[in-house]
């Protein structure tokens, strides 16, 4: 049996590391339009750009490959896929497959033309990593354009540096996303205090100048000048090369809860790509976090040689920033009940249960991490909200 791979990604090397280590001996192929292996980006925002990592790690080494037996296709771009005759289309011919695993990730999203001027950095890859930190190193300001995971961590990064950092966000706060309103402008105000000047409600709507010397004018009016921008709004799943292939593409590729393609035989999805039915939460979820490529990776593996597992852990995201790490475990719905049952918000650490007031959607915690093992154990038993509750004394005022 064939199984090809696209994407040289961390859920694509996972997934064929997964593959060996269960048992697969047949053909298995790795392809990537970039010519060498992708490396682990969580370091990229973080120790690598701060200049504690000297190199970042690649994901896989020529060793490593040999010895797994893969066959690389590197620096040819996949253009379609032909579900008929089972191939995968690239720039210069085709490639067939028995079993076919997308793990193809997804792209920084852009900001049109301004994304393209000089001294405007996006940070997806290690190339993207070596050029902001060289321009860190020469900068007293930089402007970060979103307020997600990237930014906060980016702005921290630079604080460590002395470098001064200015973070435009349209939401009312900061990581808003996967923290929740109150959460996150929880995390918002520690930046504040660290000297991170922080624009909430505004967008970006110019930037002028050159390399080194820009001006941002911002949908409110006012103007930033910095050393340089990163734009860091969040990324696009990489699919506009499977349009028209007769997979289904609803930001990501649409799968059953197995995370096989929905509707089509021998095609499965991972990581950042893959948009699937999570039994447990009862909804159509996509998440682009390092956790989910690798647990997702070893499920993907298994039911590519036959199972039918479905995929249902519970999503998992850490941030190094603050000189803590804040952990998030489960989803946080924007109408969220928020209670701290370890610590408090003006705490340094805290562990803060969220949910509706009869289920418990996630867990968050800042330097608490092993006080938060017993409610993320709890969540992912699947315990009530008086149960988690129950655990802990520490019950913010309010909180019915």
């Amino acid at each position: 049996m064939r199984i090809v791979v696209v994407g040289a990604s961390l859920g694509g090397v996972r997934t064929a590391q997964a593959l060996r280590r269960l048992g697969h001996d047949g053909p298995l192929v790795l392809v990537d339009a970039h010519d060498r292996v992708a490396v682990d980006r969580p370091p990229l925002s973080k120790a690598y750009l701060a200049g504690d990592d000297p190199e970042p790690r690649d994901l896989l080494t020529d060793e490593q490959a040999s010895s797994l037996g893969l066959e690389l296709v590197l620096g040819r771009p996949a253009t379609g896929v032909d579900l008929a005759s089972h191939e995968v289309v690239l720039a210069d011919g085709r490639l067939p497959y028995d079993r076919l695993v997308l793990a193809c990730g997804s792209h920084p999203r852009r900001l049109g033309r301004l994304t393209d001027r000089a001294g405007v950095h996006l940070l997806r890859t290690e190339v993207d990593a070596v050029a902001l930190r060289d321009a860190l190193a020469r900068a007293e300001r930089v402007l970060i354009v979103g307020g997600g995971f990237i930014g906060a961590e980016v702005a921290w990064t630079a604080h460590r540096r002395g470098v001064a950092a200015t973070i435009v966000e349209p939401l009312p706060a900061l990581m808003v996303r996967g923290l929740g309103p109150e959460l996150g402008q929880l995390m918002t105000e520690r930046h504040r205090r660290l000297g991170t000047d922080v624009r909430l409600g505004v967008g970006v709507e110019d930037v002028t100048g050159e390399r080194g010397r820009l001006t941002s004018r911002l949908t409110d009016g006012e103007t930033v000048e910095s050393d340089l921008v990163l734009v860091g709004v969040g990324t696009v799943p990489a699919t506009g090369w499977l349009e028209g292939s007769g997979l289904t593409i609803e930001d990501g590729v649409h799968c059953d809860s197995t995370l096989a393609a929905a509707g089509v035989p021998d095609v499965w999805a991972v990581g950042d790509v893959a948009r699937w039915w999570h039994p447990r939460l009862e909804e159509q979820i996509r998440v682009e976090h390092w956790t989910n490529a690798v647990e997702q990776s070893g499920v993907v593996a298994k039911n590519v040689l036959g199972d039918a597992q479905a995929y249902d852990a519970m999503p998992y995201v850490w941030s190094d920033q603050l000189g803590t790490r804040l952990q998030i475990v489960g989803r946080v719905r924007p109408d969220d009940q928020v209670c701290f049952v370890v610590g408090t918000a003006h705490d340094d650490a805290f562990v803060a249960v969220t949910g509706d007031g009869e289920h418990v959607h996630a867990v968050v915690g800042a330097g608490a991490t092993r006080e938060l093992m017993p409610y993320r154990k709890a969540l992912v038993d699947g315990a009530g909200w008086s149960d988690v509750l129950a655990r802990s004394a520490a019950v913010s005022p309010g909180t019915p």
